[in-house]
């Protein structure tokens, strides 16, 4: 598939989707998500993909919704949004699927936070597995400034992010948080300069894609059932996984390895 709103290019087991709309600061579209949907579906089948890494083109990760593209201007004579419950549809049809993609997809996916992530654009950087942002980046929960309440799974993991409190001050105020308070808060994993946001990004991500890729989207796929479900279930989701890791050729190589005192070579089979 040709892709116009986003670019995605692989390399050395690394697929790496650039969100392309930077004259509007990656503003989210319908053709966004349509593109993000296609190449997260893409990335899953493709076992040469290994790691993923979602990040924004020029100066912001991204802006959220595209709010020209959508009908949000009360009707004429009405005090409320014309067209409000097309929006319900909407999250269903668009972003929904690009959310519950990055999240099952059972390999690991990094987002490079390179400027502003902001509404929406927040809420795909915390779908993500892992965050490093540029030091310049910021993170803001933006919807209530125009009345809204955060979408896009915002409310499901902000809180396990990052605590109760501070998700509750993100959202109700709409505050920016800088790349150094969101790090305190745990709501990133690294932040670096901006000139080495790729560089740093790229390496972690080619030691995943180097690494046991089935163990890690299992271990994926254990830690979502965890989240939501009692200990025996959790327990029970342990085992049966771990089962399904030890009959790969990874499990294999990296115990011969461990044995053998040297460095394992992982295929991700």
């Amino acid at each position: 598939m040709s892709y116009e709103a986003i670019r995605y290019e692989i390399a050395d087991g690394i697929g790496t989707i650039t969100l392309n709309r930077p004259q509007k600061f990656n503003a989210i579209t319908n053709q966004v998500l349509r593109e993000l949907r296609q190449a997260l579906e893409s990335a899953g089948s493709d076992e040469g993909v290994r790691c993923l890494i979602l990040t924004g083109a020029g100066s912001a990760f991204c802006a959220g919704q595209d709010l020209n593209e959508i009908q949000l201007q009360p009707s004429a004579g009405a005090s409320t949004i014309q067209d409000s419950a097309s929006i319900e549809e909407h999250l269903h049809k668009y972003y929904h699927p690009v959310i519950l993609g990055m999240r099952s997809l059972e390999k690991p996916v990094i987002a490079a936070v390179n400027g502003v992530a902001a509404g929406a654009g927040c809420s795909l950087a915390l779908a993500a597995d892992l965050r490093i942002a540029a030091d310049n980046a910021s993170f803001i929960q933006a919807f209530t400034r125009i009345g809204l309440i955060p979408d896009s799974g915002s409310t499901y993991f902000l809180p396990r992010l990052i605590g109760l409190a501070h998700s509750l001050a993100m959202i109700f105020t709409g505050d920016a948080i800088s790349a150094q308070d969101a790090l305190q808060m745990g709501l990133v994993n690294r932040v670096v300069p901006s000139g080495e946001l790729m560089e740093v990004t790229r390496q972690l991500a080619l030691r995943l894609a180097q690494g046991p890729t089935r163990a890690i989207g299992l271990a994926k796929r254990a830690v979502n059932v965890a989240l939501n479900t009692d200990l025996q279930t959790a327990l029970n989701t342990e085992a049966r996984l771990q089962a399904e890791a030890a009959a790969t050729r990874d499990a294999a190589e990296g115990i011969a390895a461990f044995l053998e005192k040297r460095k394992a070579r992982f295929q991700g089979r």
